[in-house]
């Protein structure tokens, strides 16, 4: 019986994930995305008041009124969606992974309906730079500093057969000492953060640091907690940033990609 079953996994198609499906897939994250010609401002007005974490404000550009969503605040709740009439939809791809925190915000001018920040680069325009990164290795250090514990399940998918990370030359280690990266998930705890710090000292330079999560970005749901210190680049600086709550496997690896993408073209 055994042996029968040996047979036909062995007979099996490969379940790998290619590449090319990883790069900017955001399947099950519910991460949202704006159709600019629908907004109107009482439209943009609701989607602020909707929103739990402020990732959706109102703002002035000049004296043009604009509508901001910053990534790293967003959990993908998708309470923006109903009240939108179709302006918000999630998104069918998101590339907006192992940026600085800064390019996590886009911007829309409700006045002529189009978004002032300039789009992402299409992942097929930079596949070849990251292709050039497989085979390097790199190690990382995964830190918890306070999550619970949502991206920490979706960062173990990273190793299983069907995304198989460890083609790609990454590996998770248990010593900082070994880390080439910090992967840091959470809010940072005020228990937490002299072991945050310790943690990064710990890891020869030159050193990646990526915030992961929306609570990693920015605080998520418990910013202004008395109980947490605030995002990650709160007690230790920050190469980039994956938003999401949580991000998922294939955002994480887009990010991770990414963020060496940047460093090695620098």
């Amino acid at each position: 019986m055994i042996f029968e079953v040996l047979e036909r996994s062995l007979q099996q198609p490969n379940r790998v994930i290619p590449v090319e499906a990883l790069l900017g897939n955001c399947d099950g994250s519910r991460m949202p995305d704006v159709t600019s010609a629908r907004l109107t401002p009482a439209i943009a007005q609701r989607l602020v008041e909707v929103c739990p974490t402020t990732a959706f404000s109102m703002g002035e550009l000049g004296d043009r009124p604009c509508l901001k969503l910053s990534y790293a605040e967003c959990i993908g709740c998708g309470r923006c969606e109903e009240p939108s009439e179709g302006a918000v939809v999630t998104a069918p791809r998101f590339t907006w992974c192992g940026l600085p925190k800064a390019n996590l915000a886009r911007l829309w001018d409700l006045e002529s309906h189009t978004e002032i920040t300039p789009p992402r680069p299409n992942p097929e325009m930079v596949r070849g730079q990251i292709r050039s990164l497989f085979g390097k290795a790199l190690n990382i250090r995964q830190l918890d500093a306070g999550s619970c514990n949502g991206c920490e399940a979706e960062i173990s998918a990273l190793t299983n057969p069907y995304y198989d990370l460890e083609r790609f030359g990454i590996h998770f280690v248990a010593s900082p000492k070994h880390a080439d990266m910090l992967l840091v998930t959470g809010p940072v705890t005020r228990n937490m953060a002299e072991a945050v710090k310790t943690t990064y000292e710990a890891v020869p330079s030159p050193k990646l640091v990526v915030a992961v999560g929306a609570c990693g970005c920015s605080g998520g749901i418990f910013a202004g907690s008395h109980a947490v210190v605030g995002g990650v680049d709160a007690v230790i600086p920050v190469d980039g940033y994956i938003p999401g709550c949580p991000p998922t496997p294939a955002m994480l690896m887009t990010g991770i990609l990414e963020v060496l993408r940047r460093r090695t073209v620098r």
